[in-house]
């Protein structure tokens, strides 16, 4: 792939997908369906050929890591493998057989008499997804752009070109087998020189979505006009109260930072409170180090654990979101002193508690401000498959937007459409008014 496209290349093909967009906010559920079929069945059929692509992306994101131009999270989350592809696969078929969140009928309210107004979902437009690495997020996104009736416009990072280009090449033989949908609503576009044009199409592109780093959401949201939904980091926290059954922290902790480290619902600090850091903080080092995870910490937890000489956290190192087998422990005297250090250097993306104590609990679920806060679970349970969405199209950590993972419902809008028989607002005004009734109605 190269920076090929002719100047006004990118603004001609989402005028198009805006058009193609159109069709699909209007085609009936079957079709939306029948087309996400047809696509978990092309993925399955193309499989060895998606697979040969990755591998020439992995090839040469091999030799960007022994450059030290590409981090081991990127490397780790672009291979594909038939197990992979196949859970991509499922993605899918997940999503299809959700409900059709577009044209729903969400509230009924008669005005007046004869005159009745409808809250309507209905589709946001045409998408841009901007993302790195990951082939999966092709899916996906594709898979719920379609279902919630939305055009997408997909730019994958340079590493994963090959292996994008051959998903979209199967969705668009998918989608040539149906007159509703046109190929248009699902498009790609390939190198940095198109990322300039694509920000700058704000009243044609509906809404930006970039999946990558704090890098890449800054550099979007700096140089585009279009609405942005994404998050910055993924700083995530778990803090151990004195009254948690520290047999569950351990397993939360080691699933939070060891199930998959690159992922941003990983753990990156634990916070452990003063009365039960003497006993907990050695079992849960010698657990963490037994799974090769290098341990960072403030002075208390260093004067915790003198044996193991651990690196000291530095007051700005706890903004960083490692993304890898690296964990920062603080020592914390109180509930109230957790909630302060999240809220100082939280990413608002998902933060956790592991506490027996009810009331603490109830604390900390009110009083986190982020876009999931559990109780007793793993931070990796922040993710649309595992929230019932069939998948999502990024996590949203901003309050105006769509927060936590965003599936189908944060893929629709709503709009107005009022019911009348003639009536005019003079009617309702004067000595001989007519009266305004607002009643609810039951829904269809």
């Amino acid at each position: 792939m190269t920076d090929a496209l002719s100047n006004g290349a990118v603004a001609n093909l989402a005028r198009k997908a805006k058009q193609a967009g159109r069709r699909l906010a209007n085609a009936p559920s079957a079709a939306k369906d029948s087309v996400l079929t047809r696509v978990a069945e092309a993925l399955r059929r193309e499989a060895a050929a998606i697979l040969k692509a990755n591998a020439e992306d992995v090839a040469a994101a091999r030799e960007a890591v022994a450059r030290g131009e590409m981090t081991r999270a990127l490397f780790d989350r672009l291979v594909l493998t038939p197990e992979r592809l196949e859970g991509m696969v499922r993605g899918v078929t997940s999503v299809r057989d959700l409900p059709d969140p577009a044209h729903r009928v969400i509230e009924r309210t008669q005005i007046a008499e004869g005159l009745e107004l409808r809250k309507v979902s209905c589709p946001l437009g045409l998408l841009a997804v901007i993302f790195e690495s990951r082939p999966d997020a092709v899916t996906q996104i594709a898979a719920l752009a379609i279902k919630s009736g939305n055009a997408v416009i997909l730019k994958g990072g340079r590493e994963v070109e090959h292996t994008t280009a051959a998903l979209v090449a199967g969705i668009h033989r998918a989608l040539a087998e149906t007159e509703e949908i046109p190929a248009e609503a699902v498009t790609a576009i390939y190198g940095r020189k198109a990322v300039a044009e694509l920000l700058a199409l704000d009243g044609v592109v509906d809404l930006i979505i970039p999946r990558g780093s704090n890098a890449l959401v800054q550099y979007v949201q700096q140089n585009t006009r279009i609405p942005v939904l994404g998050h910055g980091d993924g700083v995530c926290h778990i803090y151990v109260d004195f009254a948690a059954d520290q047999n569950m922290a351990l397993r939360i902790i080691l699933d939070a930072k060891t199930q998959y480290p690159a992922a941003c619902n990983t753990v990156e600090t634990v916070l452990v409170h003063s009365s039960i850091a003497s006993e907990f903080l050695p079992r849960l080092a010698s657990l963490m180090i037994e799974h090769k995870v290098q341990l960072r910490g403030c002075a208390r937890t260093r004067e915790s654990l003198p044996g193991l000489n651990l690196a000291e956290v530095a007051s700005d190192e706890w903004h960083t979101e490692y993304s890898d087998l690296v964990l920062a422990i603080r020592v914390v005297d109180s509930l109230d002193a957790a909630l302060e250090h999240i809220e100082q250097y939280g990413s608002h993306h998902t933060d956790a508690i592991v506490t027996e104590d009810a009331d603490a609990a109830k604390r900390f679920l009110r009083e986190v401000d982020s876009a999931g806060v559990y109780h007793n679970a793993s931070t990796r349970f922040a993710d649309g498959y595992r929230y019932g969405f069939g998948a999502e199209v990024g996590i949203g950590t901003n309050r105006m937007l769509a927060r936590g993972p965003v599936g189908l419902e944060g893929l629709v809008t709503f709009k107005y459409e009022l019911l009348g028989s003639g009536q005019t607002v003079s009617e309702f005004s004067g000595e001989d008014a007519k009266p305004f009734v607002h009643r609810k109605l039951p829904l269809p």
